[in-house]
């Protein structure tokens, strides 16, 4: 008899098994097995939440096979992913084979190479029910407020909402966010910038005034400005002090989940989830030309900075050997790992150092390359190295006619810095810029000495604005997230991507702006259930869930904690707010109501969007939600319109139906056809043509140039 290992995915299981070999059977659950049935809350509140689990839809089958396969095997090992997540994902799977809860059977691999896998499988342990049951803990709560709370909502707003208990407070700091921009009041404000030569060199330099004898200036208007300009008509300016020094630029720590998702958005222009499906296929095996199936990175949902000292011997050597070893640093570098942050893991990092990018590159799709590439270069330069800078920090006093003219010693003062590179260190490998560095800008400043007589090349005032702060980016709002300690590593990519989904949130040019919809729902949750969309709350609530983990904390204490409070605020909402509905401005339209002469409003149903008189119940018309196009039928010259199937698909048909039948799943381009004038529209394969009988008319549409930005996605 064989030995049965489960892991979660297919690619997995084909990577596991090339280590294990004879004698063992790997197979895929093919993530959860077991759920909350979501026809129904599923959690009996009454009797401590108990959850009343059952086999997903559609993989009774396959859990069928796993159990005739643990019937017939000598061991089973339980192999799923090494995180809260995947030990519940075990628990499921051993209740489900009907597995002995205290018999070692769960092996992890933090990184899946022979020599981890080995470990894991001499290795077992139990089941950890303290990780189980903060998963459970979690799964309940977002369950009990998914099915209480979206309810309420889509009762006073629009049918069909949804509020999440992270979800929401990420959308309100979104919300918030936006409110602060409108309220922003932008501030003028002047710099004086100026270019010299010293006599040393004839390339021009900048600098910038700071203030004059008694400190700094902050220059706020023109007239200000002018009199600065003014008075420094005529002036000489010297070198008043020269100060010169040396930094260490320090190497960025290796990607944890949060800073690995907001580079891989900044540089390559992934979108979180997209970088964690990419991350999850180097983790899970990739099949190299010269080694076969292996796992690339460890894995990939961590909070940890931390590395093994296996893994650091290994890249100190292929650093030495790379680059010599003044490229390693004098003593090891350690990074800490930030308060509260889950260290079940390492950092994430490639499981072989010296498999560089360019060596795995002709066995990795572009986007696996890009993001390995990012992955290897950030973990090596963090061993690697300071760089080691040079730096001038420069004064110039200015003094003009009328300041030569004062019994006292009056004068403006300009200010230069720059830097050079005496040693690059980790810069030879991987750059990299924090969004809050405060770095001295500026090339290197040319050879100056105190008291040298400076010539002025240009000098003049420039208007300036204050910026209100910057609307989210995926990756700024996942910075935030993990700042504040809301949700955790799994959950940061989910989070964007549902609130998009639900229309809580648009893209716009790469920025998160709040629709009306998600700000009517914020506002309701804020004024009726404040502790749900309050970020202190909710970070509060993931400690709580970590203590579970760790065994401090009872689960079911913490679900009535939350529970009792929450339940009778819903009570009270739904008792102070009988009757009441709020209409959003995007739902009213200017279809006339023809029975009662009322603006009509979209509304949701079971077969998607429709158009309902606001009279309801006096008045209960209802029409069709339908997009007006500028395309004529080439039948009977009737108006294009676009409906939905019952399906959800969109088709056009004319606007005269039933009279004229006329359809089509080709969307019009609003462009007419050349030879007999009428509509075109643009099918399958990008081919325009026009669907008037007799007519022949076909041509292939142009493909569009690609942005920069887009060519780097």
């Amino acid at each position: 008899m064989s030995k049965l290992v489960i892991v979660e995915s297919p690619a997995k299981a084909k990577t596991i098994k090339k280590y294990l070999g004879a004698g063992y059977d790997v197979t895929a659950s093919m993530g959860h097995v077991r759920d909350l049935p979501a026809a129904k809350l599923s959690v009996d509140v009454k009797n401590d939440f108990a959850p009343k689990y059952a086999i997903i839809k559609g993989k009774e089958k396959l859990v069928k096979e796993l159990q005739e396969k643990a019937a017939n095997s000598e061991k089973v090992f339980l192999a799923t992913d090494p995180d809260r997540e995947g030990e519940a994902i075990s628990w499921h799977l051993a209740t489900i084979l009907g597995l002995d809860l205290k018999e070692k059977n769960r092996v992890k691999f933090n990184e899946i190479n022979k020599t981890s896998v080995k470990e894991g499988i001499e290795h077992p342990e139990t089941v950890d029910v303290n990780l189980v049951n903060a998963q459970q803990a979690r799964r309940i709560l977002d369950r009990l407020v998914g099915y209480k709370l979206s309810p309420f909502v889509s009762q006073k707003i629009r049918r069909g909402l949804s509020a999440g208990r992270v979800q929401s407070v990420a959308v309100r700091l979104i919300v918030d966010r936006e409110d602060e921009i409108k309220a922003f009041v932008p501030e003028e404000y002047w710099s004086l910038d100026a270019k010299f030569t010293a006599p040393s060199s004839r390339k021009a330099f900048s600098a910038a005034f700071i203030g004059d004898e008694n400190g700094k200036v902050k220059i706020t208007n023109k007239q200000q400005a002018d009199t600065y300009l003014a008075r420094l008509d005529g002036a000489e300016y010297i070198a008043s002090s020269v100060k010169k020094g040396t930094r260490k630029k320090q190497p960025a720590p290796p990607f944890s989940t949060s800073t690995l998702q907001q580079e891989a958005s900044k540089r390559l222009g992934l979108q979180a989830q997209r970088t964690m499906r990419i991350a999850q296929e180097l983790y899970e095996g990739i099949d190299v030309e010269g080694i076969g199936s292996v796992g690339l990175i460890t894995y990939m949902r961590t909070d940890s900075l931390r590395i093994s000292e296996e893994a650091r011997a290994e890249a100190n050597t292929y650093i030495a050997s790379a680059y010599g070893d003044k490229y390693l640093p004098e003593k090891p570098r350690y990074f800490k790992t930030r308060a509260g942050a889950q260290d079940g893991h390492e950092a994430i990092r490639p499981t072989m150092v010296e498999l560089t990018p360019e060596k795995a590159r002709g066995s990795l799709t572009p986007e696996q390359y890009k993001l390995y590439n990012l992955i290897w270069k950030r973990y090596v330069a963090s061993l690697m190295a300071a760089c080691v800078q040079d730096t001038v920090k420069l004064e110039i006093k200015a003094t003009g006619e009328s300041d030569r003219a004062q019994s006292k010693e009056c004068y403006c003062l300009f200010g230069a810095s720059g830097y050079s590179v005496r040693f690059d260190g980790y810069t030879a490998l991987y750059e990299y810029s924090s969004d809050d560095e405060d770095e001295e800008s500026g090339s290197n400043l040319p050879d100056i000495k105190e008291n040298d007589s400076l010539k002025l090349k240009e000098l003049g005032g420039n208007q300036h604005f204050t910026q209100p702060p910057a609307r989210y980016s995926e990756a700024a709002l996942i910075k935030t997230l993990e700042e504040t300690g809301v949700g955790r590593p799994s959950t940061y990519a989910s989070i964007v991507t549902t609130i998009v989904k639900r229309e809580y949130v648009v893209r716009e040019a790469k920025m998160l702006k709040p629709t009306e919809l998600g700000t009517a729902t914020t506002k309701l949750l804020r004024e009726r259930f404040p502790k749900i969309v309050n970020t202190k709350f909710t970070a509060a609530m993931e400690t709580n869930l970590d203590e579970i983990g760790n065994g401090q904390t009872d689960y079911v204490a913490v679900l009535h904690g939350f529970y009792d409070e929450f339940e009778a605020g819903l009570v009270k909402a739904r008792a102070e707010m009988s009757g009441v509905k709020i209409q959003l401005e995007e739902d009213i339209t200017d279809v006339i109501c023809e029975k009662c002469g009322k603006n009509m409003v979209i509304k949701s149903g079971r077969f998607g969007k429709f158009l309902a008189c606001p009279g309801y119940p006096d008045c209960k018309n209802t029409k069709p939600l339908v997009e007006e196009t500028n395309a004529l039928c080439p039948r009977c010259s009737g108006k294009v319109i676009g409906k939905k199937s019952k399906k959800g698909y969109v088709f056009y048909g004319c606007g005269n139906y039933p009279n004229c039948n006329f359809m089509t799943w080709d969307k019009p381009t609003g462009e007419n056809c050349p030879k007999c004038g009428k509509s075109l529209f643009k099918g399958r394969g990008g081919i325009i043509s026009c669907l008037n009988e007799g007519c022949d008319y076909q041509i292939k549409a142009p493909r569009k140039k690609k942005s920069s930005s887009e060519e780097q996605e």
